[in-house]
C-alpha cells in the first residue's frame, strides 16, 4: 500500500531539487534541449529510485492502524 503523505513529501523535495538543477543549467547557459529534459530525467528517475527502495510503502506499523 502507498502511503500518501510520503509520496507528496518525495515528490515536493524531488521538484525542488529539479528546480534547482534547472536554475544551475540556466546559470551555465546550456542549451533548451538539456534545460527541459535532465530535470524532468530527474524527476522521474528518481521517484523510480524511491519507489523502488520501498519509500513510498506504509510500514507495518501504519498498516496495522487502517
Amino acid at each position: 500500500m502507498v502511503s500518501k503523505p510520503r509520496v507528496a513529501l518525495g515528490m515536493l523535495i524531488l521538484a525542488a531539487l529539479a528546480g534547482g538543477l534547472l536554475a544551475l543549467l540556466i546559470s551555465l547557459e546550456v542549451g533548451a534541449f538539456w534545460a527541459k529534459t535532465l530535470p524532468l530525467v530527474f524527476l522521474v528517475g528518481g521517484a523510480t529510485f524511491a519507489q523502488s527502495l520501498g519509500l513510498f510503502n506504509k510500514s507495518r506499523k501504519d498498516q496495522a492502524q487502517d
